[in-house]
């Protein structure tokens, strides 16, 4: 059974409120109607609500970039899972490489979170990859590996239909440099191994993995064609309609 594509864009600390509601308001009108590419836009916390409401009648849905592993409490500045459903989100990025490298996330930390976000009914984007060091070392597989198995602990399969994998080898992120289709394809088809592994094969068949690291219109066709590729997590390109726009006609 084909799996249907998932482009998203993560907006990063990008945007101000008129810019981002400018932004998906014209994705809204370009894009909004397309069925058979599923799409969501991930705007900085404080622009959720703005975004929803400019998102209104499309069929873009709303993401957030992060989340936090409790409900409640003295965690000054974080966002929890039902603050995010509260502003009308369905998806959460989990584990974004800079969340690991720049922030000190651990797996453990990614684990919890993602355990928090099924609880709540979120579907997720869980993002893995390696380090350019870790690549020249022949260590892809290892890190990818053993960021999978430790994220995905305690899910359940029954619970894995809300999870899409994004695969962002960082040595590929905002450098303009990404890695080959072939390079792609062939850490997806391992992930892929990885939830049959996990799960069942049913559930890895079902299962969409995403790439992310500087995808953009020129490169996106040839990475979705490749068997394992289902869609695209885009950073920079997302911030810019028409490249958006032309990554998710790709994708068809």
């Amino acid at each position: 059974m084909p799996r249907k594509p998932f482009i998203a864009g993560n907006w990063k600390m990008n945007t101000t409120g008129r810019s981002a509601v400018e932004l998906a308001a014209t994705l809204a009108r370009s894009i909004g109607s397309l069925d058979a590419v599923d799409l969501a836009v991930c705007p900085p916390f404080v622009y959720l609500p703005a975004v929803k409401a400019a998102l209104a009648g499309s069929r873009i849905a709303l993401g957030a970039q992060d989340v936090f592993h409790e409900d409640d409490g003295a965690f000054t500045g974080e966002v929890s899972t039902e603050m995010l459903k509260d502003v009308g989100c369905r998806y959460v990025i989990i584990g974004h490489s800079e969340r690991r490298h720049v922030l000190g996330e651990t797996d453990e930390m990614i684990n919890r979170k993602i355990i928090k976000a099924m609880a709540a009914g979120l579907d997720m984007i869980f993002c893995v990859g390696e380090l350019l060091e870790e690549r020249k070392s022949g260590l892809t597989m290892d890190v990818v590996s053993r960021q999978v198995k430790i994220g995905l602990e305690g899910v359940a399969a029954s619970d894995a239909g809300r999870l899409t994998i994004a695969y962002e080898p960082v040595w590929a992120i905002g450098t303009g440099v990404n890695a080959t289709p072939e390079q792609a394809q062939e850490v997806h088809a391992m992930i892929r191994q990885l939830l049959a592994g996990r799960f069942t094969a049913t559930v890895a068949d079902r299962t969409r993995i995403q790439y992310g690291g500087s995808v953009k219109p020129s490169n996106a066709a040839e990475l979705l064609r490749q068997e394992d590729v289902d869609g695209a997590l885009v950073g920079g390109a997302s911030l810019k309609a028409a490249d958006f726009e032309a990554i998710a006609r790709a994708a068809l």
